[in-house]
């Protein structure tokens, strides 16, 4: 009987037959061995768990002592600095199973004057390197990024894993003791205090997609159920681009379908004949699919569709493609960043990795992956899940503008009436303040704020065109006025200088003929 299972999510156990040994394997055994601290950060449900207890266990195996560290277990809400280190310790205890060795209470208690810090790095040089014999000691820390969510900074505790790097050159006994991190950050997330040294020790272990030729292991689990189990397998890898969890998962669903219509068949052939008659469909079905087989992709695509694209946030069991969406959503001050981004990668626009914190914040998602110096989205079945209609949909619930901008990029950035102005402008602009948004996003506020200052300025030249010519109307209204009133007054004075002559020239005539009859 065939017991091999796939299993779709979690860790796998060290015995898994459905375990796929990769590169990292490899890499990080090695880089362990010669003493160099790593660090394995990508998305999640790549296989992160599950190569960690793998490397442990074969390092076990060679005889070295070895511990692993679950942060999620040691708790994160409502929990004191005192508790956390201390819940450390419990786990290096158990871990190394030094439990009925050390009296943690006594040894604790002994060493209240100290901080939390101090005691955990005592603990570590007068417990651990004393108490422990083997060549070799390694200390792995799962779910590291679990830690950026507590209430306390836990800053010194990256700087202590530090220094037991430093202090080999000291102490030539932390040269037996290595550390190695697992989670969803960066190295830059574990201290981000400017002030503080940056966590720049260690070797990065990329952890990448499974290979054609490294998916074998898989390949069991297909046979007897497909006719070319290794072909049905590099059509998987062309939907899922290796990803573990849909690898796993698309394998699971090709046998499942496989079984079921076995049975149809079974049942089918137990069947009389009359039946067989009037119900031939299935035989036909059955051998039609077996035809298909030989041309996986075809089973493939409908297989995916039926169990993975049609309606997944309902199917999407166990989680995996909601994991992402939320990893995108979860913070409305990066979401339209982010999603700017990604639209970009969609829409096919080369993107040149740099690093920068939404490129990194994006490659943390599992949505895309660097090739090459450039983004892309990781496979297809991503691409299809979350696709340009999706991200549009997401972006209109948190633009103000959505609509606006859509119109605006449809025609190419050249319908300028699509710009805001304004109140519109305003509301926008005190939306965006404290978000990290897009460059599509910044081109468009900026250009409606040139085209609303042009319009302003517009307007105010408008005005001021329109005040210089009531000015201008004024002022030929004033000294028209002036000229009136002149003329008029030069009226006057010659109508007054006129009466006055006439009444000089009467007054002069009435003289005179008064004088000429005094002569008489």
């Amino acid at each position: 009987m065939n017991m091999y299972e796939y299993q779709v999510g979690g860790s796998l156990k060290t015995n898994a037959l459905t375990y796929v040994e990769r590169q990292a394997d490899i890499e990080l055994y090695n880089t362990l061995i010669s003493g160099e601290f790593c660090y394995v950060f990508s998305s999640r449900q790549m296989g992160k768990s599950s190569l960690r207890l793998r490397t442990k266990h074969r390092l076990e195996q060679a005889g070295f002592s070895c511990a692993s560290i679950d942060m999620t277990r040691i708790g994160s809400s409502n929990i004191t600095p005192s508790q956390w280190y201390k819940g450390i310790i419990v786990d290096l205890l158990r871990g190394f199973d030094l439990w009925e060795k050390v009296n943690l209470k006594a040894w604790w208690s002994e060493r209240e004057d100290l901080s939390a810090l101090q005691r955990l790095s005592q603990f570590v040089e007068d417990i651990l390197l004393v108490h422990l014999k083997s060549e070799k000691i390694f200390i792995f820390v799962d779910e590291i990024d679990s830690v950026l969510g507590l209430n306390f900074p836990v800053i010194d505790f990256f700087t202590l894993i530090r220094s037991c790097y430093n202090q080999r050159a000291e102490n030539p006994e932390y040269n037996r003791l290595t550390w190695a991190l697992f989670g969803v950050a960066t190295p830059s997330d574990l201290i981000a205090d400017q002030n503080c040294t940056p966590f720049n020790i260690g070797k990065s272990i990329d952890l990448h997609g499974f290979m054609l030729t490294e998916v074998e292991p898989l390949a069991a689990g297909l046979e007897g159920k497909v006719a070319n189990p290794m072909a049905v397998l590099k059509e998987i890898l062309a939907w899922t681009n290796g990803q573990p969890f849909l690898t796993q998962k698309l394998c699971q669903i090709v046998v499942q379908e496989r079984n079921s219509e076995g049975g149809e068949k079974h049942r089918s052939l137990e069947t009389d004949d009359r039946y067989k008659l009037d119900h031939h469909l299935p035989i036909i079905n059955y051998h039609l699919i077996n035809f298909y087989y030989q041309f996986p992709s075809l089973i493939l695509e409908k297989l995916v569709q039926t169990h993975i694209l049609d309606n997944w946030e309902a199917n999407d069991e166990p989680e995996h493609l909601k994991t992402i969406r939320d990893r995108l959503l979860r913070n409305e001050q990066r979401t339209g960043a982010l999603l700017g981004l990604y639209q970009q990668i969609l829409q096919g626009i080369q993107i040149s990795s740099n690093d920068g914190e939404e490129q990194i914040q994006l490659l943390l998602s599992g949505l895309v992956t660097k090739v090459q110096g450039q983004l892309i989205v990781k496979n297809r079945i991503y691409q299809k899940v979350f696709n340009q209609t999706w991200v549009e949909k997401q972006l209109a619930k948190l633009r103000p503008y959505s609509q606006a901008l859509d119109a605006w990029i449809a025609s190419e950035h050249d319908d300028y009436s699509r710009l805001l102005r304004g109140p519109a402008l305003l509301e926008a602009l005190a939306w965006s303040q404290g978000k990290s948004l897009s460059d599509l996003d910044y081109h468009f506020l900026a250009a409606s704020q040139e085209c609303d200052r042009r319009e302003v300025e517009t307007w105010l030249e408008a005005e001021r065109a329109k005040e210089v010519k009531a000015r201008l109307i004024q002022e030929q209204k004033a000294a028209r006025f002036q000229r009136l009133f002149f003329v008029g007054a030069l009226v006057w004075v010659l109508i007054l200088a006129l009466g006055l002559g006439i009444v000089t020239f009467f007054e002069y005539g009435k003289d005179c003929s008064q004088r000429v009859y005094r002569v008489r």
